[in-house]
């Protein structure tokens, strides 16, 4: 004997029952089957939302009765033939006569009891599977109908009643012992208890009905026909990579169900556990899908989880006081008074301190609990032993389950690393000595991207996603969307990263879309965005809590790193090309350094100096391995070299300065470049990376620029420059008299920084840099006379780009 269960979905309208008929057909050909039927999608609630209605006394039930009277005649009349449909019509206008009258009379007494709850919800049922009865019947695939209820026996305990298993097995077993049919249909979730009265079996009960008429039948297969090809490694609905599971044991099944997974529950597992047959989980819109196939022992297929769950609506209730360590009998305590209260304990964990003890109930039932275990120890209370009950509520669990863990070491340090990673903080933790499942409990805001961050590392073998919040769109912003765009399948091929940009934003406009930006239209997107509003902006990538996430800034706004801070604390990483962060006050840049430390995440900031220069890199390893820096000696200015690489006295010093503008090598205001104030920035922040503590005026800076020239506008500071030709003129004569080049030069040594313009000469480090190289030699224990040296191009658009694009990278791999 086959069983098969069709839910709500299935048999929604008649198209769907269309469906169901077909893959019934398909299975007749292996031999008889039982199949058990759920109302038509939706009507259950229809009916429950009637009755309440009319308890509530308001005259609107009818309106819903007449919504169910009527899909059911649609029904009747898309399924059969006109001339097969007079006895199924006259069937659903008695019914639903029925349905009304008892809704009158709930109407009138103002009372909705378990007792007319069940016989209400029961009619869904009992409706579908006679219309499916008939359409087998009326399309030459004789089938006979049987009442669920005269084979089910229950307690009488509605709404969710317990089911007499010596009884119901007898009665299932002698009915189709006598019956000859190949295909009987049931109307699944009904039952009656002693007195022949209707019961119901509570959530997932059609599920169940099938679960106990194939154990009692000993049958061959169990089938559940849902809308989805099986059960999936999660929720797809939070999950978007969630895939297929093909195989998977009871218990791990019942674990993923208990624990929120809805494909089935598990309830369903038990009957057909002990017989050890197989259940498979099949899609009726997709019968050609493999489905999820229930078996007695789980698969060795290299999977160590099996799936990821959650439940939300979860209360932490904490019971803590000094007065409960060494003194049996405080649990059992608690336990009495929820259990009196009827109250169901999800999840229970207790330190061994033995000084508090956690659990987990539906929010729901929080008030009770707390009223409930206050009343039970209001005299600890009063002594101030124990404290009263304390609630934590908007918390939910996430669980991983899969048998194969408990032959692995390392899970739950794998689990808990990866929701640190990003910063979701775990409240409660909880695992059963058989290690087929662990839980943790965490803020419900956070179960969306807890899902996505343990589904990647414990599924997604493929690759990891990192969702980019990008500020700043001028021409490195842009040069760096483009190489992005560029690398993508690059990346997601080589390096397994599915880089996600999320949002961007500049001084005018942004945009955020979480499924990320199309990169090869995003000006046209964005100048379609929102006004831009930085806070708005910072508080949307906050709320949305995407895993993963990488804040760009590619500014060089105060503004803009005055929001680090608020970021590094939710655990969102940030690469900076903005040096304004690690240039401010020392306190400041420990702080941020210490967020990301606190956080677990990065506070990257490489093109700071050097643009993309693994400069910052190479001298954070030399500290890191254990060597000191005595003496840094460095050309930082791509700007500063540029122009007096360029300077051959053949043009003027301000036409030198417009064309290393023009070609994107200075700041905004090139008076940051040429003041040294630039150059000041970045040897401190090197001083600061090699463990000093330094501020801006701890720096002397040789200006060469005249006074004249650091005022008013950009425009004024030109025409200031013209003036002063003679003075840079004579500076460079007087260099190539010494046989000479100029630089600006940067040294670091003894805790002491300056900077300034310095004759080189050809046997000089520094002589030969060309165009806008920067250079960096740092001398240390290790490299005492020969320096470690760093050089190469530290100004450009498309090489800054570049080093922004490596932080990410770097930031990725955190």
């Amino acid at each position: 004997m086959q069983v098969l269960k069709f839910g709500g979905t299935s048999v929604a309208n008649a198209d769907n029952i269309a469906k169901v008929v077909k893959v019934v057909e398909q299975t007749l050909q292996k031999g008889p089957a039982v199949v058990v039927v759920s109302a038509l999608g939706g009507v259950t609630d229809l009916l429950l939302g009637a009755a309440s209605l009319a308890a509530a006394g308001d005259e609107s039930f009818r309106e819903k009765l007449l919504l169910v009277e009527q899909r059911h005649l649609d029904t009747v009349k898309q399924l059969m033939p006109v001339d097969r449909q007079s006895a199924q019509l006259s069937l659903v206008k008695k019914a639903c006569n029925e349905i009304e009258d008892i809704c009158n009379g709930i109407y009138l007494l103002r009372e909705l009891t378990a007792r007319s709850r069940d016989r209400i919800a029961s009619y869904g049922e009992w409706l579908s599977s006679q219309l499916i009865a008939a359409r087998f019947n009326s399309g030459g695939t004789p089938a006979v109908w049987k009442d669920a209820r005269e084979l089910i026996r229950t307690n009488s305990a509605f709404t969710a009643a317990e089911v007499d298993y010596t009884i119901t097995n007898r009665q299932i077993r002698e009915y189709f012992a006598a019956a000859d049919a190949r295909l009987t249909i049931l109307p699944g979730f009904i039952a009656s208890d002693a007195q022949g009265i209707t019961t119901t079996l509570g959530r997932g009960g059609s599920d169940f009905t099938a679960a106990i008429l194939a154990g009692a039948l000993e049958a061959s297969v169990l089938e559940i026909w849902t809308d989805v090809s099986g059960m999936m490694t999660a929720d797809p609905r939070l999950a978007s990579n969630a895939r297929i599971i093909p195989r998977i044991s009871y218990q791990e099944a019942m674990e993923l169900s208990h624990f929120g997974a809805k494909v089935i529950y598990p309830p369903t597992i038990q009957p057909v556990m002990g017989k050890a047959i197989p259940v498979w989980i099949k899609n009726t819109f997709a019968p050609g899908d493999q489905g999820t196939l229930i078996e007695s022992a789980s698969p060795k297929d290299g999977d160590i989880v099996r799936g990821i769950t959650s439940i939300n609506h979860i209360t932490l209730l904490s019971l803590e006081g000094s007065g409960m360590i060494g003194i049996p009998g405080f649990s059992k305590r608690l336990f009495e008074a929820l259990s009196a209260e009827k109250i169901n304990v999800i999840l229970i964990t207790q330190g061994s301190s033995e000084h508090s003890i956690c659990v987990g109930i539906d929010s729901a039932s929080a008030l009770r609990a707390k009223a409930a275990v206050d009343q039970a120890f209001a005299n600890e209370i009063a002594l101030q032993k124990v404290e009263p009950l304390h609630t934590e509520a908007d918390l939910s669990i996430v669980a991983l389950v899969g048998e194969n863990m408990k032959s692995h070491p390392g899970i739950s340090g794998r689990m808990f690393s990866a929701l640190g990673r990003n910063g979701i903080n775990v409240r409660a933790i909880a695992q059963g000595s058989s290690e087929k499942n662990i839980s943790a409990v965490i803020a419900t805001r956070d179960v969306r991207k807890a899902i996505n961050v343990l589904h990647e590392e414990f599924f997604e073998t493929s690759y990891k996603q990192v969702n980019l919040f990008i500020t700043g769109t001028g021409n490195v912003g842009a040069k760096l969307v483009s190489q992005l765009e560029q690398q993508l399948t690059f990346l997601q091929e080589q390096l397994h990263l599915q880089v996600n940009v999320a949002g961007i934003s500049n001084s005018r406009k942004m945009l955020i879309q979480e499924e990320g930006i199309n990169l090869a239209d995003w000006k046209t997107a964005l100048d379609g965005g929102e006004k831009a509003d930085l806070d708005q902006f910072v508080q949307e990538i906050i709320s949305r809590n995407l895993r993963n996430s990488i804040f760009v800034d590619v500014t060089a706004s105060d503004r803009v790193a005055s929001v680090y801070a608020d970021l590094l604390q939710k655990s969102v990483h940030v690469v900076a090309c903005n040096k304004v962060a690690a240039a401010s006050a020392f306190s400041n840049y420990r702080r941020l350094k210490d967020l990301a430390r606190e956080y677990n995440c990065h506070f990257l900031f490489e093109t700071n100096v050097g643009a993309a220069l693994p400069i910052i890199a190479t001298l954070n390893d030399l500290v890191s391995s254990g060597d000191k820096i005595n003496r840094m000696l460095a050309v930082l200015s791509g700007t500063l070299n540029f122009v007096f690489n360029h300077y051959d006295g053949s043009r003027p010093f301000a036409e030198v300065v417009r064309q290393a503008q023009a070609e994107g090598y200075t700041e905004p205001d090139p008076r940051l470049d040429l003041s040294g104030t630039d150059v000041m920035r970045k040897i401190m922040i090197l001083a600061r990376e090699a463990g000093h503590q330094m501020e801006m005026e701890d720096i002397t800076n040789h200006s060469f620029m005249p006074s004249s020239c650091m005022q008013g506008s950009v425009e004024d500071f030109y025409a200031a420059m013209a003036k002063e030709e003679a003075h840079f003129k004579q500076l460079l004569d007087k260099a190539v008299a010494a046989g000479c080049k100029l630089k600006f030069v940067a040294s670091f040594e003894n805790g002491k920084a300056s900077v300034g313009l310095q004759h080189i000469d050809p046997q000089h480090d520094l002589y030969h840099l060309y165009g806008k190289d920067n250079v960096v030699l740092f001398y240390t224990n290790r490299y005492k006379e020969q320096p470690m040296v760093v050089k190469g191009a530290g100004a450009g658009a498309e090489v800054t780009a570049s080093g922004v694009f490596a932080d990410i990278i770097r930031a990725s791999r955190k």
